[in-house]
């Protein structure tokens, strides 16, 4: 098969040679493989777990991106301020789709030069750090695999702790401790989910969840009302501002897995507009609900960074808490699974078909992510501190800078797969928005952001201590009293 080179500006599908061609027969022969299941189960099967369109990337994109950040957002808008919170929820989502856009060019690169040399993707799953190396060489594969990776453990760290402080909103039986074991144990089976082309169902569900979650603690806290004499004082002081203006950006860095879920689709270059699209309607469900939140709560949020636990108990609460844990449950996947890839890749079993096996040597990745939740409990604090120190360089530096040097050279301009796209006239304007996204977070986001983040962590250890059994918890009973009011 002769690779031809076509696209440009404006081409979205980015097909580029044999590339393209592959992508529309691999589609072709599963669309063979199904019609050749004669059972109904067959169907079910392939309806439910094989998803590779632009729509199941949506699902995927839009239900990662949230979490459960969305239940500290209120709590960053006690810090920030209203103002400042949404202005800062309307850039970083925008930036993110940018360097989005960014991470979709340079795989599509990637993947188009290694095709006209005869490389197959059947089996293998291309990830961020492999897009780097194979275009810039080694020193930039060990900075896409070390960022990313810790990042990635780290957000997996972030979702066993929000499991552990949901659920004990519903059942203190257990301590936040106790119960980070439990749901620790839940997520390895995690394990078993062979790649993000499977996880067609549990990112439909998991979006409807976080839909669900998000508008309950919109009515809720206005139905609610405003507490006794709330108090709307953010920001008051530099160290609280830059911590809630980092988690923001946090926020927004959920396509550390871009290169993973673009992979499994059948056109991976329409990602980009994907992208753009489940960044959109998150702002539907992170502005109204945080803002709703802090209206109604005020500067109590500076001293709990869970909403939830300020929203009186009822059964809506409880039915938004379980949602939430099960959504936490399919995000853990979403980011642990990146990190199963390296450390199969590692072991040589990439490409193994036997999936109990690969299970089993997935495992050991689980085991740093139980350790670092149970040492570091600390739900909300940890977010802005990898949103600085992590989000930062794997999420908007490294994409910028690498784009910039990947096409510095105009041999690479002329050739690249995509040229700017409509909306900016030249390289050369390119070139300077990239220089600009690139210092404003080395400034902002690692410089004060990482500052105010690590102050206002350190604080939280001195407070609550290292293998803290339960960070922010009241006393039994006290969390939950009756409503004055319920939703009917």
């Amino acid at each position: 098969m002769a690779p031809s080179k076509t696209g440009g500006a404006g081409d979205t599908d980015g097909i580029v040679g044999s590339y393209g061609e592959m992508q529309e027969q691999n589609l072709k022969i599963e669309q063979l493989q199904n019609d050749d299941q004669p059972t109904l189960g067959g169907r079910a099967k392939a309806l439910l777990w094989h998803g590779g369109s632009a729509t199941d990337a949506w699902f995927s994109a839009a239900s990662n991106q949230v979490a459960q950040v969305l239940l500290t957002l209120p709590y960053s808008f006690s810090q920030l301020g209203i103002a400042s919170g949404i202005s800062f929820q309307l850039f970083y989502g925008l930036v993110g789709c940018w360097t989005c856009y960014l991470i979709t060019t340079l795989y599509c690169e990637y993947r188009a030069r290694k095709e006209r040399e005869g490389h197959d993707f059947k089996n293998h799953v291309i990830q961020w750090f492999e897009v780097l190396g194979g275009l810039l060489g080694p020193y930039w594969r060990t900075a896409g695999l070390v960022f990313n990776c810790v990042f990635l453990l780290f957000g997996s760290v972030i979702q066993l702790i929000a499991c552990a402080s949901n659920i004990y909103l519903i059942n203190d039986k257990y301590d936040k401790r106790t119960w980070t074991y439990i749901f620790g144990a839940c997520c390895a089976t995690t394990v078993f989910i062979p790649t993000f082309h499977n996880f067609r169902v549990w990112s439909f569900f998991g979006l409807i969840m976080i839909t669900y979650t998000a508008w309950y603690m919109t009515i809720a806290s206005i139905v609610h009302g405003q507490v006794d004499s709330v108090k709307h004082s953010g920001p008051t002081s530099e160290v609280l501002y830059f911590t809630g203006a980092t988690n923001i950006l946090y926020t927004f860095g959920g396509h550390a897995v871009t290169v993973e879920i673009m992979h499994a689709m059948y056109k991976p270059a329409k990602f980009k507009v994907v992208y753009l699209l489940a960044t959109l309607y998150v702002f539907t469900l992170t502005i109204p609900s945080a803002t709703a939140v802090y209206w109604a709560f005020g500067d109590r949020l500076l001293k709990v960074s869970n909403a939830l636990a300020l929203l009186p108990r009822t059964g809506w609460r409880d039915a938004a808490v379980i949602l939430m844990l099960i959504h936490q449950f399919i995000t853990f996947g979403f980011a642990s699974m990146p990190l199963y890839f390296v450390w199969e890749k590692f072991l040589g079993v990439h490409k193994t078909k036997s999936l109990p096996f690969r299970a089993l040597c997935r495992m050991p990745v689980v085991l740093p992510i139980w350790f670092l939740a149970i040492i570091f409990p600390f739900f909300g604090p940890i977010n802005s501190a990898v949103g600085a120190l992590l989000v930062t360089f794997t999420v908007y530096v490294i994409p910028c800078a690498a784009h910039m040097a990947v096409y510095r050279s105009s041999y690479a301009r002329i050739n690249a797969v995509f040229k700017p796209p409509k909306f900016i006239p030249s390289w050369v304007v390119m070139y300077a928005l990239n220089i600009f996204l690139v210092l404003w977070i080395l400034v902002v986001g690692v410089g004060f952001g990482g500052w105010a983040s690590l102050t206002n962590f350190v604080r939280q250890i001195k407070t609550f201590g290292l293998f803290a059994k339960c960070f922010q918890c009241p006393p039994r009973g006290v969390h939950s009293p009756p409503p004055p009011i319920k939703l009917t």
